[in-house]
C-alpha cells in the first residue's frame, strides 16, 4: 500500500503534529460515547482503544482491506467492515447510539448521501460526531481532498437531515500556532513557484503525488528547524465555541 501523508503516522517524528491534532477529538469523544458506536473511516485505528474501551460494541468501517484485517485480529471483540461509502450497505436503519466520522468526510464525494446515511443508521437520540478541517485555515489545496468547507457550509449540510448541530471547533495553544505559522511560511516559499496557479488547475490525481513528496520534505524541515514538531501533544489542542476561528471543526448532530 502506498503511503501517503493523509495517513498520518504516530510513529514518524515529523507527522506527531498532526497526529496529536487528530488524537485529540478521539479523547473528547471517549468522554461522550457509550452503547453501541460506529465509527465511519476507521483508518489504521488511531482512536480503537479509546473508543471499545468507551462503547458497549464497536463497529468500524473503512474501505482498506489491508488495514481491516489486521484490526480484526487486534479487535477480535469488535466488528470490522470493508466497504466503499458511502451508503452504509447491510447496516439496519437506527442501529448505532453514537457515530464517530473524524477527517473522512473532506474524502467524500457524494457528502450528501453520507450525511444521509448516518442519520439513518442511528437510533432515534442518537448523536453523529464529525470532525473535518477548516478551509480557512488550510495552507495549500490537498489534492486528496474532494472538498474543504467553511463552518456554516458543513452547518448548513447536517441540517439537511439533523434537526439540531452542536458546533464547536478545534484549535490549538500558544506552542502549536507557532508550529502553524512555521509551516505556513514554509508552504508559501513552496507555492510562489506556482505562478500559474497550477494546484487549483490540474486535476486532483496528478497533484497527489508531487503534493506528498513536498509535504514530507516541509514536515522534516520543520522538525529539524527547532524540534517544536516532537514536543506537541494532543493537551495542546482544545475544543472551542467558534468553529470558524479553529483549525478543524468538531460537530456533534443529535437525532
Amino acid at each position: 500500500m502506498y503511503k501517503t501523508t493523509e495517513i498520518t503516522s504516530a510513529e514518524i517524528a515529523s507527522d506527531n503534529p498532526v497526529h496529536q491534532r487528530l488524537l485529540f477529538p478521539y479523547v473528547e469523544a471517549a468522554r461522550i460515547v457509550r452503547g453501541k458506536v460506529l465509527e465511519i473511516g476507521c483508518g489504521w485505528g488511531r482512536g480503537l482503544e479509546l473508543l471499545t474501551k468507551a462503547a458497549d460494541h464497536y463497529t468500524g468501517i473503512d474501505k482498506n482491506e489491508e488495514l481491516i484485517q489486521s484490526l480484526r485480529q487486534e479487535y477480535p471483540q469488535s466488528t470490522f467492515i470493508q466497504a466503499n461509502i458511502p451508503p452504509l450497505s447491510g447496516l439496519a436503519d437506527n442501529s448505532f447510539d453514537y457515530i464517530v466520522t473524524f477527517q473522512v468526510i473532506e474524502h467524500i464525494q457524494n457528502d450528501d448521501l453520507f450525511i444521509k446515511e448516518a442519520f439513518r443508521v442511528l437510533k432515534p437520540g442518537g448523536t453523529l460526531l464529525l470532525t473535518t478541517v477548516n478551509r480557512l485555515f488550510s495552507l495549500t489545496r490537498n489534492p486528496w481532498h474532494v472538498r474543504e468547507y467553511t463552518a456554516d457550509e458543513l452547518k448548513k449540510l447536517m441540517l439537511r437531515y439533523f434537526p439540531k448541530v452542536d458546533t464547536q471547533g478545534i484549535h490549538g495553544n500558544g506552542k502549536v500556532m507557532t508550529y502553524y505559522e512555521q509551516n505556513k511560511k514554509s508552504v508559501e516559499k513552496i507555492t510562489r513557484y506556482d505562478v500559474l496557479n497550477l494546484q487549483h488547475r490540474l486535476p486532483r490525481w496528478m497533484l497527489q503525488v508531487p503534493y506528498d513528496l513536498l509535504n514530507r520534505l516541509n514536515r522534516n524541515k520543520l522538525l529539524e528547524q527547532d524540534g517544536l514538531a516532537a514536543e506537541i501533544q494532543y493537551t495542546d489542542y482544545e475544543l472551542t465555541n467558534t468553529p470558524a476561528g479553529s483549525l478543524d471543526f468538531f460537530y456533534l448532530a443529535r437525532k
